[in-house]
């Protein structure tokens, strides 16, 4: 069993990285901690808490996490995700079943990265890093507590909030550049990878045939198609957060390379990029080179789609 902490902020990307986690035989998910990003903190909770409802799961804590980042104003995503932060056509979310801790999150984070044995929680941050970077700064010992960071954020090619930045950097740039600072184990799941795992009206025809709740929560995803293509001209949307998860349960699922990445803080047009150096890891250099062994931050360069389809489609299935 691989136990994690998701830190999310659904979102409907979010939603299915939660229902991936939660059916997955090989996770045991510890709790969901909710952070501001596609939407307030406030509306992101109640989705967290909607989303284990419709699954059917009452043994996951959800505890509510920062309110807005370190430094910048609150930004969210209503272009992609509507003003519910997820907004769907079709599909009556419930009220909510699931009660919201009274622990905050980044405390709670502290605490069961210190009870927990070293090297067994993996941290899972889908939204903006403001939780991960506050945690670490509270508790500097949980950062040779942790597993590995698997982070959903960041390109080290074009962005998507800016040419530069991809959202989730750019909403707390300064806590991503704590989080990929530190010296724990940190695999960058960027746009790079994930604009490969497109919701395609076949992978949504998956979802609908499995004739449960989560399926048809997932199948339903028309508003966050329209959406993704008014606002970024995809004809399906990339499922960005799960592609996370999928790495956590099965890491052949993914490439990978192991490169410096830091987090531009000063530029005036490239703010929150994670600038990530590839120049001694091209084509013709070794497969391990001595100092790509001794980096502890890498980056997800190509994507399983059919075998990360596959796991997903596993997971809600088994949720039943």
């Amino acid at each position: 069993m691989r136990k994690i902490i998701l830190d999310c902020d659904p979102g409907h990307d979010d939603a299915v990285a939660i229902l991936l986690a939660a059916g997955n035989p090989d996770i045991e998910l510890l709790g969901l901690t909710t952070v501001g990003g596609n939407h307030t903190i406030d509306k992101v909770t109640r989705n967290a808490q909607q989303v284990l409802t419709v699954a059917g799961l009452r043994d996951v804590p959800v505890y509510r996490g920062a309110t807005r980042p370190l430094l910048n104003s609150v930004i969210t995503a209503e272009d992609i995700h509507g003003d519910s932060g997820m907004e769907i056509h079709g599909f009556d979310l419930p009220e909510p079943t699931v009660e919201v801790e009274e622990a905050g999150a980044v405390q709670w984070i502290v605490d069961t990265l210190m009870r927990e044995e070293p090297g067994t929680v993996t941290l899972v941050p889908t939204g903006p890093l403001t939780n991960i970077a506050l945690a670490a700064r509270l508790e500097p010992r949980i950062v040779s507590r942790v597993k590995e960071v698997v982070l959903m954020g960041g390109a080290y090619g074009a962005g998507n909030y800016t040419p530069s930045a991809e959202f989730n950097i750019a909403v707390d740039p300064e806590a991503a550049a704590i989080v990929f600072g530190e010296a724990w184990r940190v695999v960058m799941v960027g746009l790079d990878l994930t604009h490969q795992a497109l919701a395609t009206p076949e992978v949504e025809a998956r979802f609908a045939a499995l004739g449960t709740s989560a399926g048809d929560f997932v199948g339903l995803i028309d508003a966050f198609r329209r959406n993704y293509k008014d606002a970024q001209g995809f004809d399906n949307p990339p499922v960005h957060d799960p592609c996370a998860v999928a790495y956590v349960i099965d890491p052949s699922v993914a490439e990978t390379v192991a490169v410096p990445v830091s987090v531009e803080l000063a530029g005036t047009l490239t703010r929150g990029r994670t600038v990530a150096d590839l120049r001694a890891f091209g084509a013709d250099a070794p497969a391990v080179t001595a100092a790509e062994s001794a980096c502890h931050t890498s980056v997800a360069t190509r994507l399983d789609v059919d075998r990360f389809w596959d796991l997903v489609v596993d997971a809600v299935q088994r949720l039943g």
